[in-house]
């Protein structure tokens, strides 16, 4: 196998979460007397911390964005949460890694409480060493520090670690933290977004990761 410790991110990658998060960004547009457009108008929402992409996209303040994400959470902790599915054939291609003896990690922007809530209600926790996600109250949170988090835990060596995400994100953040990142585009990242952010591979299928990470 290629590597000794696979970090995944979330969102794009083991499942796909995007009725619920767009339905959550539509209600929390229309709390607001705005227009809540249609749910493919947010994708580019599905990935990084949520208020980053309030303040990206729709050009608000960081403490406007915080305002906006509490309104998101009312719809979303309590039901957009599980408007999600794990990606076909996940469960397998986890499964494999864990038998061949691979040690896998969930690293996502995420809060953690609402990641470990996915993770078991789609059957996935028991492949996962720790699901570390972000702090809600630390909206800075990237995706650097909850790959460190999990490394920290369990004393990672990180010369044979990999990141696996969707989203320029995930291959910056683990560059940031010394590793590579192999993408995968049946996310809400391009093929093109991945690799010109410097991932070593990209996946197109669930399948084809697992395949290329036992290789």
């Amino acid at each position: 196998m290629r590597y000794e410790h696979i970090f995944f991110d979330l969102d794009g990658t083991l499942t796909d979460p995007a009725l619920g998060i767009t339905n959550a960004i539509m209600y929390a547009r229309k709390k607001r007397g705005l227009d809540p457009g249609k749910n493919e108008d947010y994708y580019k929402f599905i990935g990084p911390p949520m208020p980053q992409s309030f303040v990206e996209y729709w050009g608000v303040s960081l403490e406007e964005a915080k305002a906006i994400l509490a309104d998101y959470r009312e719809y979303y902790v309590p039901k957009g949460i599980f408007e999600n599915a794990a990606y076909p054939g996940m469960g397998a291609m986890l499964a494999r890694l864990k038998q061949a003896g691979c040690k896998l990690y969930v690293a996502t922007s995420k809060p953690t409480f609402m990641s470990v809530q996915i993770v078991e209600r789609f059957g996935l926790a028991p492949y996962f060493e720790t699901v570390s996600g972000s702090d809600p109250s630390k909206p800075d949170s990237t995706k650097a520090d909850v790959i460190r988090a999990a490394r920290d835990q369990f004393s990672v060596d990180m010369r044979r670690a990999v990141m696996v995400g969707d989203r320029h994100y995930d291959v910056e953040g683990a560059r940031e933290c010394g590793i590579p990142c192999v993408g995968v585009s049946y996310g809400y990242g391009s093929r093109q977004e991945l690799l010109a952010a410097g991932a070593v591979w990209v996946a197109d299928t669930v399948e084809a990761l697992g395949d290329w990470l036992l290789a």
